[in-house]
């Protein structure tokens, strides 16, 4: 998917970076489950608002290794759906003085697609100007359900039906190879 937007995305109003942080968590009374990965690749470009995100579902880690396996086997079905991403805009994009230091809420939508299904979201977020580099935040719920991903009846519980997910990106200026 990068090979394909990447070319769209060059010139000096377009930031970057492939070391962005994505974390859920489910929380339920039979058990917590936290996943991180630090391995995703995004592009925003200031101009245009527009904002994509992709990431390998296997780089997400856990601390317990079973959960990761049935994350990845059972629910996700990685070989089969090696990504997830988002394709997208920030709302109103003028409304970010990209020139000056500060803190701007912000609102994204877009599409999402995780498990092979792709469904329109919004969401809230903050982006952080710096001299040189944008920090971009967001927290969301995704539903299981919505991505027709699913959860086996003998550990229903154990998995909550609204999962928080943690977006963190530290965009530097793009530097076409």
């Amino acid at each position: 998917m990068l090979a394909s937007i990447t070319y769209a995305l060059t010139g000096q109003d377009r930031y970057f970076t492939k070391t962005g942080h994505i974390d859920f968590f489910s929380s339920t009374p039979v058990e917590d489950i936290k996943a991180s990965n630090e391995q995703v690749t995004s592009f925003l470009d200031i101009k245009t608002g527009e904002m994509v995100f992709s990431v390998l579902i296997r780089s997400f880690q856990f601390e317990k290794a079973l959960m990761q396996e049935h994350f990845n086997e059972n629910y996700l079905e990685s070989a089969k759906f090696p990504k997830a991403s988002f394709t997208g805009n920030v709302v109103d994009p003028e409304k970010v003085s990209w020139d000056k230091s500060g803190e701007y809420p912000v609102k994204v939508k877009g599409r999402l697609t995780i498990h092979g299904v792709t469904k329109e979201v919004e969401a809230d977020g903050t982006l952080i100007v710096e001299t040189g580099k944008i920090t971009g935040k967001s927290k969301f719920i995704v539903k299981p359900e919505d991505y027709e991903i699913k959860i086996p009846q003998v550990v229903r519980n154990n998995i909550a039906k609204e999962i928080q997910v943690n977006i963190l990106m530290y965009y530097t200026p793009y530097k076409p190879l």
